[in-house]
C-alpha cells in the first residue's frame, strides 16, 4: 500500500534540528504558528511550571528564587540552543536528592558552582558526540531511580504537610513519621490534604474544566484557603525580586574528590533524564526528531549559566514536555515563551509567591513524588524477570543515596544479563520407544557450562546411540572440546553419535579460529544456503535434500510420523504456479495444513478442466477442508499476457481463455481495480487482484461449494502476494484490505 511519511507540523522544518528554520518564503506561516500554537501552548506550560519550579526548590532545601531561575533559563537557554524543538526544560524533581545532599554538605554557594561545572561536563559529552551512549542504561534502572527520588520526596515533604521539617535521610524521616503524626499542625495538614486531594481528582473532571492545569489550581486553592481562614501555616520566604537573588557561586574550599563525583552525578543524571525525556517526546509528535548531540550541549549551556546566576540544576523534564505537545506546541518558540513568562511573573508578581504555603507545595510534591513511582513499570519489571534489580535499585537509593542506588542497580542488572547471556540448556534423555538418546544443548556452551555438560552427558549409558541437537550461537575450545572427548568414548562403545546443529556456531568451525558469536543473519543464510542465488551449486535439489536431512528432518519428523496414514488440511488452497509463490511460507502453515493444487493464473474454469474441478470436489467431500483460498500474485506473467493480448502459444491461450471474464470486469471498472490503482499498483497488479476476485465470485456459484458453506460454514478468500513487499493482502468484493497482526503485542510506556 501506500506509504505516509510523517512530516513536520506546519510552521517547521523536519531538516532542521531546531524546527523553526526560517526563509523569506515561509516567515509570515511561521509567524502565524507561532501565535496560533505556539503562543497559547507557552501560558499552559508556564501555569504547569510555576508551582513546580517553586515546589522543587523548596524539596531542595534551596533558595526559592533557585527554582524561578532554572525555570527561566531552562525555557529560553535550553529551549534556543537544545536539540529537541518541543521539549521544555528546567528544575526536576529527580535531581532534588543529589541537589540535597550537596547543599548540606557543601552549602548552596558551592553547590551551584557544581551545577556549573556539571553543565561544562554535559557540553563536553554533546561535543564529543556519545550523546546516544546515556541512553545504553537499563530501563528498569532508570524506573527505579525515579520511583527511589519519589519515595524520598514524599518520605521528606510529608514532615513538612504536617507542620514540621524533613530530615537528612529516608531512614530519619521514616522513623520520626510517628512522632510527627502525634505533634502535627492542623492547619499545615488541612492545606495540604486539600492540595492532595485537588491534584488526585482533578483528572476526572470534564475536559473542558481540565483545560487549566491542575498543579496550578491546587496550588491556589490551598493558598486562598490559607488566606481565608488564618491557618497560621508557614509561608514562602522571597527575599526581595529575582534579579536580588542572582549571586555569583564560590569555589569550593577543599574535599575535590566528593566535588567531582557529585558534578559527575549530576552531569550523568540530568543527561540521561534529558534524553529520556526527549525520546518520550518525539513519540508525542510527527515533527523533527531529536539532535542529542546539540540537545546535550543546550542543557549544558543551561546548566552553566544557571549554576552561574545561582539556580538549581536544568533538565528535560516529561511533565512540562508533555503539557507542551498536548496544548499544542509547533516550535521551541512555546518552550522559550514559557520561560520568558516564568521571569515575568518572578519579577512583576514577586509577592503572590510569598503568599504560597509550604505546605500547598508539600502536597504538590507529595503527589508528584508518589507519581514516579509507577505501577506500570513494577509490572513490567516482573514480566520481564527485571524485579529484582528494580527493588534493590529503589532501596539502594532510598536508604543509601541515589548514586550508590543507581550504580548497585546497574551492577545487578549486568550481572542478570551476564547470567542469562552465558547461561545454556543442556538436558539428556531417552526418547521414548525407540531405544535413542537426545541430547539437547541451546545457548551459549563456554567453559562455564562444563559442568552441567558433563553431568548430562554421563546419563548417556556407553554403547548407546545418539542425537546431540545443538542450537548454540557461541562455542568456545572447552566446551567443544568436552563434547568431542565424549563422542570419542561414546563412538569406541559401540554407539553411534549424530549431530544436528540448527544453530550458527558449529562444531567443525570450533577450532578454526577463535571463538565468534553467530548472529540471525548468519543462522537465515545457513537455511537458505542450497537455494540461494549466490551460492553455485550444480545439483541445487541434491545440496537442498542432504541439507534437509541434516539439519531439519528430525524436527519435522514427529509432526510427518502423525500425518503418515492420513491427511486433514484445513484450507484448499488454489494459487500460481509461479516459483515465487509458497504457499506455506506466506500463510506461515506446515505440512499438512494446505491442500494445495497449482495453474497458471491462479484459474478456476467452470466448464472443460478436470483438475481444479476434481481437486476442489476431493477437498471438499473428502477431505472436509474448512476454508478455500484463491491466492494471486504481482508481476504475473499470465495476467501480463491476458492484459496485453498478445499470443502466448496454442496451448498456454487455450488456458488463458478462461481469465478473459476478468480481464472484461477490470476494463469496465471493477471495485477492485479501482482499489489497486489508488493504492499504487500498476495495471498488470490490478488485473491479478481483479482476477482473484472473479475466480472467487465463480467458487461461489459452484454447487458443491454453495452446499459446504451452507452446512459447514466453509469460507472462501481472495488474497494477493505483493512479490517485491513480500506482503499478503486480502482481496474482497469491494477492494483490499490489510490483514491485522492478531498476535498480542506489550504496550509502550513512555
Amino acid at each position: 500500500m501506500a506509504i505516509q511519511h510523517d512530516a513536520a507540523p506546519p510552521g517547521t522544518d523536519a531538516r532542521s534540528p531546531g524546527g523553526l528554520h526560517r526563509s523569506p518564503s515561509t516567515g509570515n506561516s511561521v509567524l502565524n504558528s507561532i501565535l496560533r500554537h505556539d503562543l497559547p501552548a507557552s501560558i499552559v506550560v508556564f501555569l504547569v511550571a510555576l508551582p513546580l519550579s517553586l515546589g522543587i526548590a523548596v524539596a531542595s532545601g534551596a533558595p526559592v528564587a533557585a527554582g524561578l531561575i532554572a525555570a527561566v533559563i531552562g525555557g529560553i537557554v535550553a529551549g534556543s540552543l537544545g536539540g529537541s524543538p518541543l521539549q521544555v526544560s528546567g528544575p526536576a524533581a529527580g535531581l532534588t536528592v543529589v541537589v540535597a545532599e550537596s547543599i548540606n554538605q557543601f552549602g548552596w554557594r558551592v553547590t551551584s558552582f557544581i551545577v556549573v561545572a556539571a553543565g561544562v561536563l554535559q557540553i563536553l559529552f554533546g561535543l564529543s558526540r556519545i550523546a546516544r551512549a546515556a541512553l545504553a542504561v537499563a530501563p528498569v534502572v532508570v524506573h527505579a531511580m525515579l520511583a527511589g527520588i519519589g519515595i524520598t520526596i514524599a518520605l521528606q515533604q510529608i514532615h513538612v504537610l504536617l507542620g514540621g521539617s524533613s530530615h537528612s535521610s529516608a531512614l530519619e524521616n521514616l522513623t520520626e513519621l510517628p512522632g510527627q503524626l502525634l505533634n502535627l499542625h492542623g492547619g499545615d495538614a488541612f492545606i495540604g490534604a486539600v492540595v492532595i486531594a485537588v491534584m488526585l481528582g482533578w483528572r476526572y473532571l470534564p475536559p473542558k474544566v481540565r483545560i487549566v492545569p491542575g498543579p496550578l489550581v491546587a496550588v491556589l486553592a490551598g493558598t486562598i484557603l490559607s488566606l481565608v481562614f488564618s491557618t497560621g501555616a508557614e509561608r514562602i520566604a522571597l527575599n526581595g525580586s529575582l534579579f536580588d537573588a542572582i549571586q555569583l557561586p564560590n569555589l569550593p574550599s577543599g574535599n575535590w574528590s566528593a566535588v567531582a563525583l557529585t558534578v559527575l552525578t549530576i552531569a550523568l543524571i540530568a543527561s540521561v533524564e534529558s534524553l529520556l525525556s526527549a525520546v518520550a517526546v518525539d513519540k508525542m509528535h510527527t515533527g523533527a526528531r531529536t539532535d542529542f548531540d546539540r540537545e546535550l550541549i543546550g542543557q549544558g549551556s543551561a546548566n552553566v549559566l544557571s549554576g552561574l546566576l545561582g539556580g538549581l540544576p536544568v533538565t528535560g523534564v516529561i511533565v512540562r514536555s508533555a503539557t507542551n505537545v498536548q496544548a499544542g506546541a509547533r516550535s521551541r518558540a512555546s518552550a522559550i515563551m514559557h520561560g520568558c513568562w516564568i521571569l515575568l511573573f518572578s519579577v512583576a508578581l514577586a509577592g503572590v509567591v510569598q503568599q504560597i504555603p509550604k505546605a500547598a507545595l508539600a502536597g504538590l510534591l507529595i503527589v508528584i513524588g508518589t507519581q514516579l513511582v509507577k505501577l506500570a513499570h513494577i509490572k513490567l519489571a516482573r514480566r520481564t524477570g527485571d524485579l529484582l534489580v528494580y527493588t534493590v535499585t529503589v532501596l539502594g537509593v532510598v536508604f543509601l543515596n541515589l548514586l550508590e542506588g543507581v550504580l548497585i542497580g546497574l551492577a545487578l542488572a549486568f550481572g542478570l544479563l551476564l547470567w542469562r547471556v552465558v547461561r545454556v540448556l543442556i538436558e539428556a534423555y531417552e526418547v521414548p520407544g525407540t531405544g535413542r538418546w537426545l541430547v539437547r544443548i541451546d545457548g551459549s556452551c563456554t567453559f562455564l557450562a562444563l559442568p552441567k555438560l558433563s553431568a548430562e552427558l554421563a546419563k548417556v549409558p556407553a554403547g548407546a546411540d545418539v542425537t546431540v541437537e545443538m542450537t548454540v550461537d557461541f562455542l568456545d575450545h572447552a566446551a567443544f572440546e568436552a563434547i568431542e572427548v565424549w563422542q570419542h568414548q561414546q563412538e569406541s562403545g559401540g554407539g553411534r553419535v549424530e549431530f544436528v546443529e540448527m544453530g550458527s556456531a558449529r562444531m567443525a568451525h570450533a577450532v578454526a579460529g577463535p571463538p565468534k558469536r553467530g548472529f540471525g543473519r548468519a543462522i537465515w543464510d545457513e537455511v537458505l544456503g542450497p537455494w540461494r542465488r549466490d551460492v553455485p551449486n550444480d545439483n541445487p535439489i541434491a545440496a537442498g535434500i542432504a541439507h534437509f536431512n541434516r539439519n531439519h528432518a528430525h524436527v519435522v519428523r514427529p509432526h510427518l510420523d502423525e500425518l503418515r496414514d492420513r491427511q486433514d488440511p484445513d484450507s484448499f488452497f488454489l494459487t500460481c504456479s509461479d516459483s515465487r509463490v509458497v504457499p506455506n511460507v506466506i500463510t506461515n502453515s506446515g505440512p499438512g495444513d494446505l491442500f494445495t493444487v497449482r495453474n497458471i493464473g491462479n484459474l478456476v474454469p467452470e466448464h472443460g478442466d478436470a483438475s481444479v474441478e476434481s481437486a476442489l470436489l476431493f477437498a471438499l467431500e473428502k477431505l472436509s477442508v474448512r476454508t478455500i483460498v484463491v491466492c494471486g500474485h504481482s508481476s504475473c506473467g499470465a495476467m501480463a499476457a491476458v492484459h496485453s493480448g498478445a499470443a502466448a502459444g496454442a496451448g498456454i491461450d487455450t488456458w488463458l481463455a478462461h481469465a478473459r471474464p476478468s480481464l472484461i470486469r477490470f476494463h469496465a471498472g471493477h471495485p477492485v481495480a479501482r482499489a489497486a490503482a489508488a493504492a499504487g499498483f500498476g495495471e498488470v497488479d490490478q488485473l491479478s487482484m481483479v482476477n482473484v476476485a472473479v475466480q472467487v465470485q465463480t467458487l461461489h456459484r459452484h454447487p458443491a461449494v454453495r452446499k459446504a458453506m451452507a452446512e459447514r460454514g466453509v469460507t472462501v478468500t481472495g488474497l494477493f502476494f505483493d512479490i517485491a513487499g513480500a506482503r499478503v493482502i486480502e482481496v474482497t468484493e469491494d477492494g483490499l484490505a490489510s490483514i491485522e497482526d492478531t498476535e498480542p503485542r506489550s504496550a509502550e510506556l513512555v
